[in-house]
C-alpha cells in the first residue's frame, strides 16, 4: 500500500475509544479493502460526526505498518437509515467483514455489494443478508456450488440434497445425512437471488450459517447475541439472522 493516500471511497465498519481523544477506526475501503485507522483528536472534533459505522466517507492517511494514522476524512453521501432489526443486521455484516476479510486485501466488487447491502436491508432484510453471505463466501474464495450437484448434473428443483462443503451439492432421500439437507429450488434461489419461498429462506440460512461457522474458526459472532438481547429474540436458529 502506497504511504499516503488521499480521498480514498471507504465505509466506517467499527470504531473504539484510544486514549482521551483519539479514535481507532477499521474502515472497508474500495481499492485497498480493510484498513486499521489511527483517528487522532477524532473524539474532539467534527470527524466524531464522520466516523460512524455505515457512514459512506472519502478517507486520507498515511504511513506504513498495519496502523496508519487518518489524514483527513469527508462524508459521502447519507448514512443509511437503519433502525431496529435493521440496524442490528448491519452491525451483522460490519462484524462479518472485520472477521473474515484479511488486512490491506482489496475486494472491490464487494465493496460495491456492501453498499447495496445496506440499502436492501429495509426492503427485504432477511434475504439481503442471504445474498450478501453467498457474495463474501464467493469472493474468499469459498463460492457454494448452487446450480449443479457434484456430478456436474443440474439440480432438480424438487429434489433433495445434502450440501458438503468440500463435495457441493449431494442427492439425498429424506431423512438422508449430510451437513445441510435442502430441496433444489432453495439452491436455485440462491443462485438466481431472486424472491424465495419461506422454506427457502429457511434451508439457505442454514446453509449459509454452515458454510460461514468453517471459515470463522470457532469465532463469535458478538452481533448475533446483542440482536437477540436487544430484539428479546428466541436463541433457536430459525429465530436468529
Amino acid at each position: 500500500m502506497a504511504d499516503r493516500v488521499a480521498l480514498q471511497p471507504a465505509y466506517i465498519l467499527h470504531r473504539r475509544s484510544y486514549g482521551e481523544t483519539s479514535l481507532l477506526v477499521e474502515a472497508f475501503t474500495a481499492e485497498f479493502g480493510r484498513v486499521g485507522l489511527l483517528a487522532k483528536g477524532a473524539k474532539r472534533g467534527r470527524l466524531q460526526v464522520v466516523l460512524q459505522p455505515f457512514q459512506p466517507v472519502l478517507l486520507s492517511w498515511g504511513g506504513r505498518g498495519e496502523l496508519r494514522t487518518l489524514t483527513g476524512a469527508e462524508a459521502q453521501g447519507r448514512v443509511p437509515v437503519l433502525t431496529g432489526r435493521t440496524l442490528f443486521s448491519g452491525f451483522y455484516l460490519n462484524e462479518l467483514l472485520l472477521k473474515l476479510l484479511q488486512r490491506e486485501d482489496p475486494h472491490p466488487e464487494l465493496f460495491a455489494r456492501y453498499g447495496e447491502s445496506l440499502a436492501q436491508l429495509a426492503a427485504d432484510e432477511e434475504w439481503a443478508l442471504r445474498l450478501f453471505e453467498r457474495d463474501l463466501l464467493r469472493e474468499l474464495g469459498y463460492g457454494l456450488s448452487l446450480e449443479h450437484d457434484e456430478s456436474g448434473a443440474p439440480l432438480e428443483p424438487d429434489a433433495l440434497y445434502a450440501y458438503e462443503a468440500e463435495r457441493g451439492a449431494v442427492p439425498t432421500a429424506p431423512g438422508g445425512r449430510g451437513e445441510v439437507i435442502l430441496r433444489g429450488r432453495s439452491l436455485l434461489a440462491l443462485a438466481e437471488g431472486g424472491a424465495p419461498d419461506e422454506g427457502a429462506r429457511r434451508e439457505t440460512k442454514r446453509l449459509l450459517r454452515a458454510m460461514l461457522a468453517i471459515h470463522l474458526n470457532g469465532r463469535v459472532l458478538e452481533s448475533r447475541a446483542l440482536y437477540r438481547s436487544a430484539l428479546g429474540q428466541a436463541t433457536n436458529d430459525e429465530e436468529e439472522k
